[in-house]
This record gives C-alpha cells, sequence and structure tokens, in this order.
C-alpha cells in the first residue's frame, strides 16, 4: 500500500435510525479521519449525500432537530406506496444544492435493487436527489422510482451497509456503519410497522453473508420503536457518537498514521 491508504465509508440503511450516522460522522471529523469515498443505502445516502455535498455533521444535526413528519412524507392513495417521496426527494434536493454526482466534494456511489431485473443499481452519475430518492424507496411504503426500463428501490433490500461498494470504488480501509435493526421487534399496530418490520428480518439476515471480515464495522445500540418517526433524534446521535469513539479510537485496522490517542 503505497501513500496514505484510502478510507471508505459505507452507512448503512435503518429508516430514521440512520441519524446515528450523524454522530459518527461528528466523531470521525472530530479525530481528524475523513473518508475518500462515501457509499449509502437509504439513510445512508441522505446522510452521504448531505456529507459529500458539504453539509457538515453539525449543521445535519441542527436540521435533523427541525423534522417532522410533515415535512419528509406526503401520504398517497397506496397503489405503489403509502408515501409519494416527492417532498423528501425535494427536501435532499435543496440541501445538496441540486448537485450533480460529479459536482460532490467527496466521491459518492448510491445504491437501490431494480425490481425488474432482481440486481443491485449503483447509482454515480446524474442528480444527486433523484439517486437518494431511488435509494430510500422502501418497498410498499414508497412509490417506487422508474427510470427508463428500471423499477428502483431501497437498495438495503440487497446490502444493508454497502461496504463492498465502497470496497469497489478504491478503498483501502473500509468503516462500516450498520443502523439497521437487531433485537426483537413490538408487536405490530399497523400496515407499515408490519411490513417495515418484515424487511428488517430479511435485512438482518442477509447482513451476516455480505461483510467482509476486514471492514472497521459500528454498531450504534439503537432503541427506536417507530422506525419512521422523528422523537428520537438526540438519543440516536448520542449512540452513533458512542459507537464511533469506542471502535475507532480502539481499531487496530486503522493505520498508524490514523491512530488515535485511547
Amino acid at each position: 500500500m503505497k501513500g496514505k491508504p484510502k478510507i471508505g465509508l459505507a452507512l448503512g440503511a435503518g429508516a430514521t435510525r440512520g441519524f446515528a450516522h450523524i454522530g459518527v460522522l461528528q466523531v470521525m471529523e472530530e479525530l481528524g479521519i475523513r473518508p475518500d469515498f462515501i457509499a449509502g443505502s437509504s439513510i445512508g445516502a441522505i446522510i452521504g449525500a448531505l456529507y459529500a455535498a458539504g453539509v457538515s455533521p453539525k449543521m445535519m444535526e441542527g436540521i435533523a432537530y427541525n423534522l417532522e413528519p410533515g415535512l419528509c412524507y406526503d401520504l398517497c392513495v397506496p397503489r405503489k406506496g403509502f408515501i409519494q417521496g416527492n417532498k423528501l426527494e425535494n427536501l435532499i434536493r435543496m440541501l445538496t444544492r441540486n448537485k450533480d454526482f460529479e459536482e460532490l466534494d467527496i466521491p459518492l456511489a448510491v445504491t437501490a435493487v431494480d425490481l425488474i431485473t432482481s440486481e443491485r443499481v449503483i447509482l454515480r452519475t446524474g442528480n444527486v436527489a433523484r439517486a437518494v430518492r431511488a435509494s430510500i424507496s422502501i418497498p410498499g411504503v414508497f412509490k417506487p422510482v422508474y427510470d427508463g426500463d428500471r423499477v428502483l428501490v431501497d437498495g438495503g433490500i440487497l446490502e444493508r451497509v454497502p461496504v463492498n461498494v465502497v470496497r469497489e470504488m478504491g478503498s483501502d480501509i473500509v468503516i462500516g456503519v450498520d443502523v439497521g435493526f437487531r433485537g426483537k421487534h413490538r408487536t405490530t399496530s399497523n400496515i407499515l410497522e408490519i411490513i417495515l418490520q418484515s424487511f428488517e428480518v430479511m435485512e438482518l439476515e442477509i447482513i451476516r453473508h455480505t461483510v467482509p471480515d476486514n471492514a472497521i464495522m459500528i454498531y450504534p445500540n439503537i432503541n427506536v420503536q417507530n422506525p419512521l418517526g422523528f422523537d428520537h433524534v438526540e438519543e440516536t446521535i448520542k449512540a452513533g457518537r458512542k459507537a464511533a469513539l469506542d471502535v475507532l479510537q480502539s481499531s487496530r485496522k486503522l493505520p498508524r498514521a490514523l491512530q488515535v490517542p485511547v
């Protein structure tokens, strides 16, 4: 490995549990660890896009504290999904200043899945907000994104934490953040929870077979009953901070130049 190793950051899916990504990014900045590449799935695509577009983790925290369902969710007749997705796409478009991938400060890859071919799709060109809109499209919850012959939905279906994607981008060291469900679900109270819990069970099984042993993995301890709600921002960000400090201050996989004193 010649010169400074390239660091890749893989931000995983997990609905609003993904506010923990903000805490992880805050700690990385405090420790002087800046990613050379970012890959994101679902909520990880949102946070990754904002960071790659120049939005600081501190600013993201302020934005998160002021979010509410009415700003993000436009409910519709559920023929293809309960949420239209236009409000969230427009919000992301505004926060990323309507940038295309080529205009970002950090190279970014956003994952989605094509329902027609059953294949993973890596989005790295065109408008960032539109790509992120595809990546967050939890089937049955958000309407899919139609892109030519493709029907694009949530990238977390096939790879909850896109560590393989960010390694393919050229990373020597991969830091992955898994904010997805781990544990026991509560009894479901509505159809949206049934859909979300079903996908979380599937993702939990898939991730056991998709995370390489040589990735530095961060697992924030998040106890959230409603993964689409905005009433747990502070504790979720704190969970991301704690997990990042615990892992990054003790990881032997970081090169000596990036080692952080304990």
